[in-house]
């Protein structure tokens, strides 16, 4: 299948959106390729207006390519709204696994922002964040996001 790429400036810095013709396969942090596929653009569209504080959730057809326990898990941070939190606890209890099991899926989540892994949190601290930034992009997003009250 094809493999099509368009990287968008943001906040954080440059992020690269990758897709193939039927949906969003991963996003990464490093500039790229602007090809100008139907879905890209929206994509592209739909980041720009969160970060400029103008949407709050994603509707741009998303492919993922990993295991069904990963795209469970996926599903279950895409539900968590726009400015609210989860813990891994949350999830874990939510889906009935292990919370370590949660953590280890919120850091192999193909598509960051998008599927909003950002949005989970230790128990008793933010726990990680497998973009690039780290921990700061984590409190970043979830600022923008109005989210953030227990980190002040």
């Amino acid at each position: 299948m094809s493999h099509f790429e368009h990287a968008v400036e943001s906040p954080l810095g440059p992020l690269t959106l990758i897709a193939d013709a039927v949906g969003i396969t991963a996003l990464e942090w490093r500039d790229g390729r602007r090809d100008g596929t139907p879905v890209l653009t929206q994509a592209a569209t739909q980041l720009d207006a969160y970060f400029a504080g103008k949407q709050q959730d994603f509707t741009v057809p998303i492919r993922l390519t990993c295991s069904d326990f990963q795209r469970t898990v996926c599903a279950a941070m895409s539900a968590i709204p726009f400015g609210e939190t989860r813990t891994y606890g949350d999830l874990a209890a939510q889906l009935g696994v292990p919370a370590q099991a949660i953590g280890q899926a919120c850091g192999g989540n193909p598509i960051g922002i998008l599927i909003p892994c950002h949005r989970v949190l230790g128990a008793n601290g933010l726990g990680g964040y497998s973009g690039d930034g780290g921990v700061e992009t984590k409190v970043w997003l979830l600022r923008h996001e109005g989210a953030a009250g227990l980190l002040i």
